[in-house]
């Protein structure tokens, strides 16, 4: 089976090292376990490494880019495509106050390089349904592949969890 390629957004990457959310940290230091062990493909942006470094906490930007150093992954950079997709994002009524602009170039970076998932724990502006929903209807236009928004709980599996159950 394919090997899923998963984009990585700044706020799961920031839950590596959030010590006021115990479980959500956990569960995104299980899939970034996972991401070393070589059982999805990474994508990060430069937005994510710009986010990163706005963070006026020094210790914090360390950790988080000796966090990202661990694992393999291709990096995207910003390009035309990527500003017309998060254009077209904004067109549809999803995030589209301008201060939000990262949100949709994170989204636009996913499709470009053509990522099955994204994975974010920013759920005002990404993990509901509706802009699940209009993602990948953008996405099935742009690339012809349809691309999910999850957190990070939704892509580890915890021995002795029955996925056949229910």
């Amino acid at each position: 089976m394919k090997k899923l390629k998963i984009y990585l957004d700044t706020s799961a990457i920031g839950y590596l090292d959030e010590e006021t959310s115990p479980k959500e940290m956990a569960d995104m230091r299980e899939l970034w376990e996972l991401i070393k062990s070589g059982e999805y493909n990474a994508v990060i942006s430069d937005i994510v490494f710009n986010e990163i470094g706005q963070n006026k906490n020094a210790n914090k930007v360390e950790t988080l880019l000796d966090f990202i150093a661990e694992i393999p992954y291709e990096r995207i950079s910003i390009n035309e495509e990527i500003y017309m997709i998060a254009e077209m994002v904004k067109q549809n009524g999803l995030i589209t106050a301008d201060k939000h602009i990262n949100d949709r170039l994170h989204i636009g970076c996913a499709i470009n390089g053509e990522s099955d998932i994204i994975v974010s724990m920013n759920f005002k502006h990404l993990v509901n349904v509706t802009t699940i929903r209009g993602v990948r209807a953008i996405s099935i236009l742009e690339s012809n592949r349809n691309i999910d928004i999850v957190s990070p709980a939704s892509l580890i599996y915890r021995e002795g969890d029955d996925q056949n159950d229910g």
